[in-house]
């Protein structure tokens, strides 16, 4: 799932949630970090879920995917987005 909510300066902050993350550190990974792993790491929450937010220009594209600790590169099946000609998924 993901949750967007309005921020100041002319931002949206962007929540991403995944109630049954792999075993291990899972991240979500993106052109808002430079495609960069582990820079915006899952944590779990009181409820159960797992959940990083960004906060990214309103009206932004994003492409993203999560990433688990072994390699694996997999989809939030909870959420249904645009894919791009790469397969990666596209929110605007």
């Amino acid at each position: 799932m993901i949750r967007v909510k309005p921020s100041t300066g002319g931002q949206v902050n962007i929540t991403f949630v995944l109630s049954d993350p792999p075993p291990g550190h899972t991240s979500v990974v993106g052109c808002f970090n430079n495609w960069t792993p582990g820079r915006h790491r899952l944590v779990r929450r009181s409820n159960g879920t797992w959940s990083t937010a960004v906060r990214v220009e309103t009206g932004a594209t994003l492409c993203f995917r999560y990433l688990a600790s072994d390699g694996v590169w997999f989809d939030d099946r909870d959420t249904e987005l645009a894919r791009d000609d790469r397969g990666q998924l596209i929110s605007v």
